[in-house]
């Protein structure tokens, strides 16, 4: 693969990255929202809070994943081994993500919207 299409991949994979992060953090209060419309009284005090914790802290750790990817895309392009090593770890995590999401979920709700943008 030559080194511009490396780079633009990387790149704009990391942009991707820290748009997934926002978005992540953008939707949190709508399905906080959400949990308390759907859910019972005694549910919602058991659910919100592990569930803005799960989008927050995602959201806030796909931030400087995505950056350090887009950073280090050119050197990755030049082969440097520094950026390999970030470019590769960032990919082999994301390319992990969905086979684990399914075996630990199942498929029932990946028919959802916002899992079939993410995936």
């Amino acid at each position: 693969m030559s080194g511009r299409l490396q780079l633009v991949i990387l790149r704009f994979g990391g942009v991707l990255l820290v748009v997934l992060g926002v978005l992540h953090l953008a939707v949190t209060p709508f399905i906080a929202r959400f949990v308390r419309e759907a859910a019972s009284p005694e549910s919602v005090d058991f659910l919100t809070p592990p569930m803005l914790l799960n989008h927050i802290v995602a959201g806030i750790l796909l931030l400087p994943l995505g950056f350090l990817t887009a950073f280090a895309a050119p050197h990755a392009a030049r082969g440097e081994r520094w950026a390999l090593i970030i470019t590769r770890a960032t990919a082999l995590t994301i390319g992990t993500l969905p086979p684990v999401l399914v075996g630990l979920m199942g498929t029932r709700y990946f028919g959802a919207i916002p899992f079939r943008i993410a995936t």
